[in-house]
C-alpha cells in the first residue's frame, strides 16, 4: 500500500500516532479499519454493477431496438403565401416564363 515507507519511517509514524491518540488509539484504528472495509465494499459493488451493465448491454448485440412508430403528423396547410422575394433595384421577373427581363443601365 505504501511502497516508500521503510521500517524506520513506520516506527516514526507509529510513535506520532501514539503521541496524538494515546488511549484512544485502538478505537481510532478500529474505526479506520471499518472505514477502509466499507470503502472496498462500495468500490466492489460499483465495479460489479458496471460489469453487469456492460455484460447485459453486450449479451445480445443482434437484438433489434423496439419498434414504436408514431403516426405521421398532418402537414400544416397555409392559407396565404409569403410574398415573393425581390432584390431591390434588380430587374423584375416574369411569372409565366420564369425569365428575367434585362434592362440595360440608362446611358448619360
Amino acid at each position: 500500500m505504501l511502497p516508500n515507507l521503510g521500517p524506520m519511517e513506520m516506527i516514526i509514524v507509529m510513535g506520532i500516532a501514539v503521541l496524538l491518540f494515546g488511549k484512544r488509539l485502538p478505537e481510532v484504528g478500529r474505526s479506520l479499519g471499518k472505514g477502509i472495509v466499507e470503502f472496498k465494499k462500495g468500490l466492489s459493488d460499483v465495479t460489479s454493477g458496471l460489469d453487469d451493465a456492460s455484460i447485459s448491454s453486450y449479451s445480445s448485440p443482434y437484438q433489434s431496438a423496439p419498434k414504436t412508430y408514431d403516426a405521421p403528423k398532418a402537414e400544416a396547410t397555409y392559407t396565404e403565401a409569403a410574398p415573393k422575394f425581390e432584390v431591390p433595384g434588380a430587374a423584375s421577373t416574369t411569372a409565366a416564363t420564369g425569365a428575367v427581363e434585362y434592362q440595360p443601365p440608362a446611358s448619360n
